[in-house]
């Protein structure tokens, strides 16, 4: 059999072969607690009984499941040896019956990666936890079944678990004679049950509505963190946002959520940001703040709540029939995430994010060699695994917001509504979508498709403007340009919705709009005849509101505008727009990273939109760190420091920007003077007025000081005897990796690749500690090795481990036409290795041949 790695073309067979009536799945999750003996991983007992049906009776297929062992499988009454039917992924089921019963027993491993159910020890009171998470395809890690979206079926789960303990499922459940046993759910696929089990801190409240029908709806909420993180957790806020989401979610599909209570789980080590688990919603518990955090920290945890919300209906109750389609419920989640934002919560600006934060992640995502359609082509399930990306979820979503202002609001929610009233718990595909979506808006929707569904790229717009000799505008053009990144594959030419935006300054030397079109632009070049006669714009921003997807250009006098005056516009939506687009001209080599730095250094003190700001740092950290010419990067670093402190210390006390500014120091401290600073304000010789230095902002002032040895093992030690909790020992062991030793990173490299011994969330921490900027030398000798085991780490490691590792480890630091050429003779030579392997050094590639781009941009500048 081939193994894991499900293919498209065997799930549709066995989709046209089968129909799955119901599974019953006992766990038995007791021998989480204890000691474990024996040299093999620790296990539990998993009971699968599944009834389908055949419509060809006397054929063959099989069932999923991963297992260390199986003790026992029947079929229709009859014993198997499992030596001869289970390999160790799939169970060889021959000779079907029309109506068939199949009951597994085996013993299943927990998981130390996230994937299947993770078994976590917090080291602060020793207590276990568990929790379930399978998508892609991790279910049959836990109970036997059909692993692929388009066999669904009700489920019933029971668990035993240690006396102390409470269980959550999908379905309410209660202990009965010292089983949890739960309700059986709506017909649902395998990788969006789950489990979670252990002492959770659990806080409940309900929700009510009276439907249409003059029914009442009641939906209990639930909302569950480790025991450690109870003094941090603000359930009410957390429970406020999802009734806000409800009220939004029901005034708008007008079909009642269908999954009866609704639990949200906050996890340890959990590798995604959420998962859409109906009636049980898991979270990484990073969501819990243990220290101060801006408002963009709270945004960002609300517009994921409402994601998952979303998905109970665009996911959950209609779900993709495979992962070619993946698109129908994340593109949607995230579109719905933004939408439900700005109308439902305290969020009005959250659609300035996803101009500047969700659409940066598409754009690297859309000109990278691996780029696709929205609707993608997954042949495997690792295909599927790095498909969740930001085509996938940000650009799906970008284009779904321009599809709303291409057919209107009221026709889009109305074929959402439609949709799910014609396909509830059953699988769809894209045809699905735009058919009712064509009855609602009266458009064509196949030619809508083709353009942004269908096809890959991302668009430039660039304004062309011609004067009359009095100073008016006697032409204003739009000009298109395909993808950048090979046109010759990419050529299509999008028909967009724009807003034109023509902006001056005013009396006070505000840069404001003055006058604004909207206008469609398709091929390439449009005139925007309604701008004919306006006075001469400084500023043309050819994306205005960010109607469409697409990387906004300048024209020259724009381009000096901005470089004049950035800080002068006073719409914060067009500023973060233009904020995107310089960032996407210095990752293109049209601006030179040095430039982009003295942009953010001289206007973005001055940002009023926190979450902006806090991009603003990443992206200038980033355009030092890869992109700025290496003779360069001393002063820069000096530059960014500097103007880091300068802004610290004239933020006002205790605001979000002052704390914004100080985690940027820290990220860019280097200088004996500013680590001194650091040192300083942890022991409390030094203060800037209202920065309280809370544990959280404690680690982020101690990883310079490793990074730079300033802080050795036995402060690090010291500070996780402050701070003896799961989040101080992943932020000890990130500290430990980076301090600048030889020895230390050979021991972060064995750590990682070498053993299997580190959880999946130690893995990251060691992983970010071990690739440091300043240390671009002391891990040079890493990259011929990297290239030397990346095939077999895939081979050997669980998929999110194997992308851990190979993303990374890449040596992207070691940025030199050298390790150019050392990853082209990697891909030269392993032509046959996994396509998802190959993917993730191609993209690695594009990095780095994007990087030395960029520095060669940036040396011909000179010296500023």
């Amino acid at each position: 059999m081939p193994g894991e790695n499900l293919s498209r073309d065997e799930a549709r067979e066995r989709a046209a072969l089968l129909s799955v009536d119901g599974y019953e799945v006992s766990l038995d999750v007791r021998s989480a607690v204890g000691e474990h003996h024996g040299d093999g991983p620790r296990t539990f007992r998993s009971v699968t009984t599944v009834r389908f049906r055949c419509n060809e009776p006397g054929a063959a297929s099989f069932a999923d499941l991963i297992a260390p062992s199986v003790t026992a499988v029947s079929l229709n009454g009859r014993d198997l040896d499992p030596s001869e039917v289970f390999d160790g992924s799939r169970i060889a089921l021959e000779d079907l019956a029309a109506d068939n019963e199949l009951v597994v027993d085996a013993r299943c491993a927990y998981s130390r990666t996230g994937e299947g159910l993770h078994r976590f020890v917090d080291p602060e009171d020793g207590e276990v936890y568990l929790y379930t998470q399978y998508e892609p395809a991790d279910a049959r890690r836990v109970f036997a079944g059909f692993e692929q979206p388009d066999l669904k079926a009700p489920f019933r789960f029971e668990v035993r678990a240690p006396q102390e303990w409470t269980v959550w499922s999908g379905g309410a459940g209660e202990r009965v004679d010292g089983v949890w046993r739960f309700a059986e759910t709506k017909p649902v696929s395998t990788y969006i049950t789950c489990v979670v089990a252990g002492p959770y801190h659990y806080v409940t409240d309900s929700y009510e509505r009276v439907l249409a029908d003059g029914t009442r709806l009641e939906i209990p909420l639930g909302a569950l963190c480790r025991k450690g993180l109870a003094p941090y957790f603000d359930a009410d806020d957390v429970f406020l946002i999802t009734k806000q989401g409800l009220d939004f979610f029901h005034d708008h599909f007008d079909y009642p959520y269908p999954f009866g209570k609704y639990d949200q789980a906050f996890v340890p080590e959990y590798n995604l940001g959420a998962m859409e688990n109906p009636g049980l919603v898991t979270f990484r518990e990073e969501y819990i703040f243990r220290g101060k955090v801006t408002r963009a920290s709270y945004e960002g945890r609300a517009n994921t709540i409402l994601h998952e919300m979303a998905h109970m209906w665009f996911g959950d109750l209609v779900t993709m029939e495979w992962w070619d389609d993946l698109w129908l419920k994340e593109s949607f989640a995230d579109f719905m995430g933004t939408f439900a934002n700005v109308g439902a919560t305290r969020f009005k600006d959250a659609w300035i994010t996803f101009a500047n934060r969700r659409k940066a992640w598409a754009y690297r995502a859309d000109q990278l060699p691996s780029t696709h359609p929205v609707t993608a082509d997954i042949r495997d399930l690792e295909d599927a695994k790095l498909n969740f990306d930001g085509i996938t979820y940000a650009k799906g979503a970008s284009v779904l917001k321009q599809l709303v202002a291409y057919v209107g609001q009221d026709a889009f929610l109305e074929g959402a509504r439609r949709y799910f009233k014609r396909h509830a718990y059953g699988n769809t595909r894209l045809g699905d979508l735009l058919s009712v979506l064509a009855e609602t808006s009266g458009r064509d929707m196949a030619a809508w498709a083709r353009s942004w569904l269908q096809t890959a790229g991302v668009n430039a717009l660039t304004p062309q403007v011609l004067l009359t000799t009095d100073g008016r505008i006697d032409e204003l053009a739009v000009v298109q340009e395909a993808a950048v990144i090979a046109p010759a594959e990419h050529p299509e030419l999008r028909p967009h919705r724009v807003a034109v935006g023509l902006y001056r300054r005013g009396e006070g030397g505000a840069l404001e709009r003055y006058a604004r079109a909207e206008a469609d632009v398709d091929g390439p070049r449009t005139v925007v005849a309604e701008l004919a006669g306006q006075q001469a714009p400084e500023l043309v921003l050819v994306n205005d509101d960010d109607l469409t997807y697409c990387k906004i250009r300048f024209d020259a006098t724009s381009l000096a505008a901005l470089r004049a005056g950035l800080g002068d516009l006073t719409d914060p939506l067009a500023r973060a727009l233009c904020w995107s687009a310089l960032w996407n001209m210095t990752r293109d080599a049209l601006l030179p990273a040095r430039d982009f730095i003295d942009l953010v250094l001289r206007f973005a003190g001055r940002e009023s939109e926190i979450g902006v700001l806090q991009m603003l740092h990443a992206w200038a950290d980033s355009a030092l760190t890869h992109y700025a010419a290496p003779e360069w990067r001393g002063t820069g670093g000096r530059l960014l420091a500097e103007g880091a402190l300068r802004e610290l210390r004239a933020a006002a006390p205790g605001g979000e920007p002052q704390l914004a500014w100080a985690r940027f120091y820290a990220a860019v401290a280097a200088e004996e003077a500013d680590l001194a600073l650091l040192r300083g304000l942890l022991a409390g010789t030094e203060k800037i007025d209202g920065l309280d230095v809370d544990q959280e902002l404690r680690w982020a002032f101690l990883e310079p000081l490793a990074a730079h040895g300033a802080a050795d093992e036995a402060v690090l030690a010291a500070e996780l005897a402050r701070d003896d909790t799961a989040s101080g020992k992943r932020h000890q062991v990130r500290c430990l990796a980076a301090r600048p030793s030889a020895a230390v990173k050979a021991q972060a490299w064995a750590q990682v690749v070498e053993s299997d011994a580190l959880s999946n969330a130690l893995v990251e921490a060691t992983i970010a500690g071990f690739a440091r900027p300043s240390q671009r030398e002391l891990i040079a000798p890493y990259a011929e090795k990297y290239f030397a085991v990346i095939e077999r780490v895939w081979s050997e490691r669980s998929i999110q481990i194997g992308m851990d590792v190979v993303r990374g480890l890449f040596p992207g630091l070691q940025d030199s036409p050298e390790t150019l050429a050392a990853t082209d003779a990697w891909l030269a030579a392993h032509e046959g290795a996994a396509p998802a392997l190959r993917r993730l050094v191609l993209e690695a590639r594009d990095d780095l041949a994007r990087a030395l781009r960029g520095q060669e941009c940036d040396s011909r500048t000179g010296v500023l």
